[in-house]
């Protein structure tokens, strides 16, 4: 099938200075996520960790994105968080909440900031104490889907061809993809073209693709529910949770195509905490 680009769409290329400036960013980012791990824990506040969160960016001179990012219409309000904290059958924009966590839970935490001008966005899915065996499986599968986008950019010429291979990973696993949900591109501001689908369609292929080359920066999100992939929207406009009330998974890094190959901006340089294992991948060499 020829792959064709939407003019509209197009993502807006970074210089290796602007890339470097969003290394910045994304730095303050993947430590506001360290802390969240020390808090995630049986007994905590969902608001204790936003908190923290807010409380980070603030010391480190960096505004925070979401709160106070805009609804779609009139009729949605304003988000209220640093951070979207999602609770098992939540699959994202969890609004922080008097909600205590409790032995089994999994939180979806996704924050994002602007520093000097630049932004830097992820996000990760941690379990809350023991929890079961299929829950640690589905953020596996999550993470696993994550890892091999960052590895198939550095290989392939398409997003579609990034995005298919995500799609057969998941389901092969057992699991589906969230489609009404996508990534997106990030620079000067969170929201940049183009939409970053973690799933192929014919539609995509034939009107929106995009080129994998230096100077793309994305925010790659793969969203996994354990059931179907439909979604619905709670009350508070917000919240966005699996129609099965079955359990998802979120995770997500800002990276970025250079001339040196593929490179996580939103990486942890802490090598202790436990999450995503990104060092087979990064820096991962254009084929």
């Amino acid at each position: 099938m020829e792959h064709r680009s939407n003019p509209k769409f197009q993502p807006i290329l970074k210089t290796d200075q602007e890339i470097g400036l969003m290394k910045e960013a994304g730095k303050v980012v993947a430590q506001a996520l360290r802390i969240c791990r020390g808090l995630a824990k049986p007994g905590t506040k969902t608001i204790e960790i936003d908190k923290a969160v807010e409380e980070h960016f603030a010391k480190h001179g960096a505004i925070p994105l979401f709160k106070g990012y805009p609804g779609q219409n009139d009729s949605m309000p304003p988000f209220p968080a640093v951070t979207c904290l999602s609770v098992n059958e939540q699959v994202v924009h969890g609004i922080p909440s008097q909600r205590i966590l409790k032995e089994g839970d999994i939180i979806k935490i996704d924050t994002a900031c602007k520093l000097n001008g630049w932004c830097a966005d992820a996000a990760i899915t941690l379990p809350i104490g023991q929890i079961r065996s299929e829950r640690a499986r589905l953020i596996k599968v999550a993470e696993g889907a994550l890892l091999l986008a960052i590895k198939e950019m550095g290989r392939r010429r398409w997003w579609s061809e990034v995005s298919m291979r995500m799609e057969s990973y998941v389901k092969e696993q057992g699991f589906e993809v969230v489609q009404q949900f996508v990534g997106h591109g990030i620079g000067k501001v969170m929201h940049e073209n183009p939409q970053v689908p973690n799933y192929c369609s014919r539609d995509f292929v034939k009107k929106n693709d995009f080129k994998l080359e230096p100077g793309l920066v994305l925010a790659v999100e793969p969203m996994v529910n354990m059931g179907r992939f439909d979604v619905d929207i709670l009350g508070d406009k917000w919240t966005v949770v699996t129609k099965d009330g079955m359990p998802s998974a979120h995770v997500e890094h800002t990276v970025a195509i250079t001339e040196r190959g593929v490179e996580v901006i939103t990486i942890d340089d802490d090598p202790t905490p436990a999450g995503i294992d990104i060092s087979s991948v990064y820096q991962t060499t254009s084929a």
